[in-house]
Protein backbone atom coordinates (compact mmCIF):
# COMPACT_ATOMS: atom_id res chain seq x y z
CA UNK A 1 0.00 0.00 0.00
CA UNK A 2 1.22 3.20 -1.02
CA UNK A 3 0.25 6.50 1.04
CA UNK A 4 -0.01 10.23 0.11
CA UNK A 5 2.30 12.90 1.52
CA UNK A 6 0.34 15.00 4.12
CA UNK A 7 1.79 17.61 6.12
CA UNK A 8 1.62 15.39 9.38
CA UNK A 9 3.71 12.48 6.98
CA UNK A 10 7.26 11.99 5.53
CA UNK A 11 8.17 13.00 1.92
CA UNK A 12 7.79 9.65 0.06
CA UNK A 13 9.69 10.06 -2.61
CA UNK A 14 12.81 8.85 -3.85
CA UNK A 15 16.70 9.43 -3.70
CA UNK A 16 16.26 11.99 -7.23
CA UNK A 17 19.01 10.34 -9.53
CA UNK A 18 21.43 13.24 -9.95
CA UNK A 19 20.59 15.84 -12.85
CA UNK A 20 23.47 14.65 -14.47
CA UNK A 21 22.99 10.60 -14.19
CA UNK A 22 25.74 8.57 -14.94
CA UNK A 23 26.48 4.37 -15.64
CA UNK A 24 23.24 3.01 -16.17
CA UNK A 25 21.12 5.88 -14.53
CA UNK A 26 21.77 7.45 -17.55
CA UNK A 27 20.57 4.46 -20.39
CA UNK A 28 17.28 3.14 -21.43
CA UNK A 29 16.40 -0.48 -21.03
CA UNK A 30 17.34 -1.22 -24.11
CA UNK A 31 20.83 -0.49 -23.41
CA UNK A 32 20.91 -1.52 -19.70
CA UNK A 33 19.98 -4.71 -20.34
CA UNK A 34 21.89 -5.72 -22.83
CA UNK A 35 24.27 -7.60 -19.63
CA UNK A 36 22.88 -10.15 -18.72
CA UNK A 37 23.26 -9.88 -14.85
CA UNK A 38 21.46 -6.65 -14.59
CA UNK A 39 18.31 -7.93 -16.50
CA UNK A 40 18.59 -10.74 -14.34
CA UNK A 41 18.43 -8.11 -11.14
CA UNK A 42 15.99 -6.48 -12.68
CA UNK A 43 13.35 -8.79 -13.49
CA UNK A 44 14.20 -9.90 -10.03
CA UNK A 45 13.53 -6.87 -8.67
CA UNK A 46 10.19 -6.65 -10.58
CA UNK A 47 9.19 -10.12 -9.28
CA UNK A 48 9.22 -9.30 -5.95
CA UNK A 49 7.32 -5.87 -6.54
CA UNK A 50 4.82 -7.57 -8.62
CA UNK A 51 4.26 -10.35 -5.69
CA UNK A 52 4.33 -7.59 -3.08
CA UNK A 53 1.47 -5.69 -5.08
CA UNK A 54 -0.39 -8.89 -5.47
CA UNK A 55 -0.22 -9.56 -1.95
CA UNK A 56 -0.95 -6.55 -0.60
CA UNK A 57 -4.23 -6.80 -2.51
CA UNK A 58 -5.24 -10.24 -0.77
CA UNK A 59 -4.31 -8.64 2.44
CA UNK A 60 -6.92 -5.44 2.15
CA UNK A 61 -9.49 -7.38 1.19
CA UNK A 62 -9.28 -9.31 4.10
CA UNK A 63 -8.49 -6.53 6.32
CA UNK A 64 -11.79 -5.15 5.10
CA UNK A 65 -13.61 -7.41 7.14
CA UNK A 66 -12.38 -6.07 10.04
CA UNK A 67 -14.06 -2.34 9.01
CA UNK A 68 -15.83 -1.20 12.00
CA UNK A 69 -18.16 0.66 9.50
CA UNK A 70 -19.59 0.57 5.91
CA UNK A 71 -17.47 3.74 4.82
CA UNK A 72 -14.11 2.28 6.74
CA UNK A 73 -14.81 -1.08 4.38
CA UNK A 74 -14.83 1.34 1.09
CA UNK A 75 -11.99 2.93 1.66
CA UNK A 76 -10.30 -0.51 2.16
CA UNK A 77 -11.31 -1.82 -1.15
CA UNK A 78 -10.33 1.48 -2.95
CA UNK A 79 -6.85 0.84 -1.71
CA UNK A 80 -6.93 -2.69 -2.67
CA UNK A 81 -7.95 -1.95 -6.05
CA UNK A 82 -5.03 0.11 -6.21
CA UNK A 83 -2.99 -2.25 -5.34
CA UNK A 84 -4.22 -4.28 -7.88
CA UNK A 85 -3.25 -2.10 -10.42
CA UNK A 86 -0.11 -1.62 -9.55
CA UNK A 87 0.25 -5.72 -10.12
CA UNK A 88 -0.91 -5.47 -13.12
CA UNK A 89 1.42 -3.08 -14.15
CA UNK A 90 4.85 -4.87 -12.90
CA UNK A 91 3.34 -8.41 -14.93
CA UNK A 92 2.78 -6.32 -18.19
CA UNK A 93 6.11 -4.52 -17.52
CA UNK A 94 7.67 -8.71 -17.06
CA UNK A 95 5.71 -10.18 -20.23
CA UNK A 96 6.81 -7.18 -22.26
CA UNK A 97 10.53 -7.45 -21.22
CA UNK A 98 10.22 -11.18 -22.01
CA UNK A 99 9.94 -12.97 -18.96
CA UNK A 100 7.21 -14.81 -17.27
CA UNK A 101 5.29 -13.28 -14.90
CA UNK A 102 4.79 -15.78 -12.29
CA UNK A 103 8.38 -17.23 -12.54
CA UNK A 104 9.73 -13.92 -11.60
CA UNK A 105 7.28 -13.68 -8.69
CA UNK A 106 7.84 -17.15 -7.69
CA UNK A 107 11.12 -17.06 -5.87
CA UNK A 108 9.35 -14.34 -3.30
CA UNK A 109 6.32 -15.78 -2.64
CA UNK A 110 7.96 -17.94 0.99
CA UNK A 111 9.67 -15.22 1.79
CA UNK A 112 6.56 -12.21 1.51
CA UNK A 113 3.92 -14.83 2.73
CA UNK A 114 5.65 -16.00 6.22
CA UNK A 115 6.03 -12.11 6.32
CA UNK A 116 2.84 -11.13 6.76
CA UNK A 117 1.60 -14.43 8.51
CA UNK A 118 4.28 -13.37 11.08
CA UNK A 119 2.40 -9.74 11.20
CA UNK A 120 -1.13 -10.95 10.87
CA UNK A 121 -3.23 -8.01 12.59
CA UNK A 122 -5.64 -8.87 15.08
CA UNK A 123 -7.43 -6.07 14.55
CA UNK A 124 -8.26 -2.77 12.76
CA UNK A 125 -5.99 -0.30 14.28
CA UNK A 126 -3.43 -2.89 14.07
CA UNK A 127 -4.13 -3.39 10.17
CA UNK A 128 -3.94 0.14 9.46
CA UNK A 129 -0.48 0.76 11.34
CA UNK A 130 0.64 -2.27 9.08
CA UNK A 131 -0.20 -0.75 6.09
CA UNK A 132 0.63 2.53 6.72
CA UNK A 133 4.12 2.42 8.69
CA UNK A 134 5.12 -2.01 7.46
CA UNK A 135 4.61 -1.19 3.55
CA UNK A 136 6.11 2.08 3.55
CA UNK A 137 9.35 0.07 4.98
CA UNK A 138 9.59 -1.79 1.65
CA UNK A 139 8.21 1.32 -0.45
CA UNK A 140 11.37 3.22 1.13
CA UNK A 141 13.65 0.39 0.63
CA UNK A 142 12.47 0.58 -3.34
CA UNK A 143 12.79 3.51 -3.71
CA UNK A 144 16.69 3.75 -2.73
CA UNK A 145 17.19 0.79 -5.54
CA UNK A 146 15.28 2.70 -8.23
CA UNK A 147 17.51 5.40 -8.59
CA UNK A 148 20.25 3.52 -9.29
CA UNK A 149 18.19 1.55 -12.42
CA UNK A 150 17.81 2.36 -15.69
CA UNK A 151 15.60 5.14 -17.03
CA UNK A 152 12.57 3.19 -18.22
CA UNK A 153 12.47 0.82 -15.12
CA UNK A 154 13.50 3.59 -12.48
CA UNK A 155 9.95 5.34 -13.77
CA UNK A 156 8.20 1.87 -13.46
CA UNK A 157 9.27 0.88 -9.89
CA UNK A 158 8.40 4.54 -8.81
CA UNK A 159 4.72 4.73 -10.47
CA UNK A 160 3.72 1.58 -8.71
CA UNK A 161 5.66 2.76 -5.63
CA UNK A 162 3.68 6.27 -5.77
CA UNK A 163 0.82 7.27 -3.77
CA UNK A 164 -2.61 5.87 -3.29
CA UNK A 165 -4.31 8.83 -1.08
CA UNK A 166 -4.81 7.33 2.12
CA UNK A 167 -2.36 8.74 4.63
CA UNK A 168 -4.64 10.78 5.85
CA UNK A 169 -7.26 8.17 6.53
CA UNK A 170 -4.82 6.29 8.88
CA UNK A 171 -3.64 8.69 10.77
CA UNK A 172 -7.15 10.23 11.16
CA UNK A 173 -8.16 6.60 12.25
CA UNK A 174 -4.94 5.87 14.31
CA UNK A 175 -4.78 9.44 16.38
CA UNK A 176 -8.75 9.15 17.26
CA UNK A 177 -8.41 6.02 19.12
CA UNK A 178 -5.39 7.13 20.89
CA UNK A 179 -7.64 10.31 21.68
CA UNK A 180 -10.26 7.82 22.89
CA UNK A 181 -8.13 5.25 24.49
CA UNK A 182 -4.64 6.33 25.67
CA UNK A 183 -3.57 2.95 26.28
CA UNK A 184 -4.31 2.03 22.44
CA UNK A 185 -1.11 4.12 21.74
CA UNK A 186 1.56 1.73 23.65
CA UNK A 187 0.35 -1.43 22.14
CA UNK A 188 0.58 0.11 18.29
CA UNK A 189 3.57 1.46 19.42
CA UNK A 190 4.98 -2.04 20.25
CA UNK A 191 3.14 -3.29 17.09
CA UNK A 192 5.09 -0.95 15.09
CA UNK A 193 8.41 -1.26 16.19
CA UNK A 194 7.82 -5.23 15.20
CA UNK A 195 6.51 -4.66 11.94
CA UNK A 196 9.90 -2.34 11.66
CA UNK A 197 12.08 -5.38 12.58
CA UNK A 198 10.35 -7.69 10.73
CA UNK A 199 10.27 -5.58 7.38
CA UNK A 200 13.49 -5.05 7.55
CA UNK A 201 14.90 -8.74 8.32
CA UNK A 202 12.61 -10.06 5.08
CA UNK A 203 14.20 -7.17 2.91
CA UNK A 204 17.60 -8.79 3.60
CA UNK A 205 16.54 -12.03 3.25
CA UNK A 206 14.72 -11.59 0.04
CA UNK A 207 18.33 -9.73 -1.58
CA UNK A 208 20.45 -12.23 0.08
CA UNK A 209 18.25 -14.95 -1.53
CA UNK A 210 19.43 -13.67 -5.38
CA UNK A 211 22.38 -13.62 -6.33
CA UNK A 212 21.43 -11.26 -9.31
CA UNK A 213 19.87 -8.85 -7.24
CA UNK A 214 22.58 -9.01 -4.28
CA UNK A 215 25.70 -7.78 -6.75
CA UNK A 216 23.66 -4.72 -7.78
CA UNK A 217 22.38 -3.79 -4.98
CA UNK A 218 26.48 -3.73 -3.78
CA UNK A 219 28.15 -2.74 -6.68
CA UNK A 220 28.82 -5.62 -9.03
CA UNK A 221 26.03 -4.59 -11.77
CA UNK A 222 24.56 -1.25 -12.39
CA UNK A 223 25.74 1.94 -10.00
CA UNK A 224 24.91 -0.20 -6.62
CA UNK A 225 25.68 0.37 -2.84
CA UNK A 226 29.03 0.10 -1.44
CA UNK A 227 28.72 -1.49 2.04
CA UNK A 228 28.85 2.10 4.08
CA UNK A 229 25.98 3.62 1.75
CA UNK A 230 24.03 0.53 2.87
CA UNK A 231 24.47 1.62 6.11
CA UNK A 232 23.54 5.17 5.56
CA UNK A 233 20.24 3.95 3.07
CA UNK A 234 18.87 1.81 6.52
CA UNK A 235 19.70 4.47 8.32
CA UNK A 236 16.99 6.85 6.30
CA UNK A 237 15.19 4.63 6.25
CA UNK A 238 14.59 4.02 9.93
CA UNK A 239 14.52 8.23 9.79
CA UNK A 240 11.53 7.95 7.91
CA UNK A 241 10.10 5.05 9.90
CA UNK A 242 10.61 7.58 13.02
CA UNK A 243 8.58 10.31 11.21
CA UNK A 244 6.02 7.90 10.50
CA UNK A 245 5.43 7.05 14.13
CA UNK A 246 5.57 10.67 14.90
CA UNK A 247 2.59 11.24 12.55
CA UNK A 248 0.60 8.71 14.14
CA UNK A 249 0.91 9.95 17.66
CA UNK A 250 3.10 6.93 18.38
CA UNK A 251 6.38 6.75 20.20
CA UNK A 252 9.07 5.45 17.90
Amino acid sequence: MRFMETPDTPAESAPESPAEATGVAAQDWAKASAEPHYRAAVVDLLGALAYGELAAFERLAEDAKLAPTLGDKAELAKMASAEFHHFEQLRDRLSAIGAEPTEAMEPFVAALDGFHRQTAPSDWLEGLVKAYVGDSIASDFYREVAARLDADTRELVLAVLDDTGHASFAVEKVRAAIEADPRVGGRLALWARRLMGEALSQSQRVVADRDALSTMLVGGVADGFDLAEVGRMFSRITEAHTKRMAALGLAA
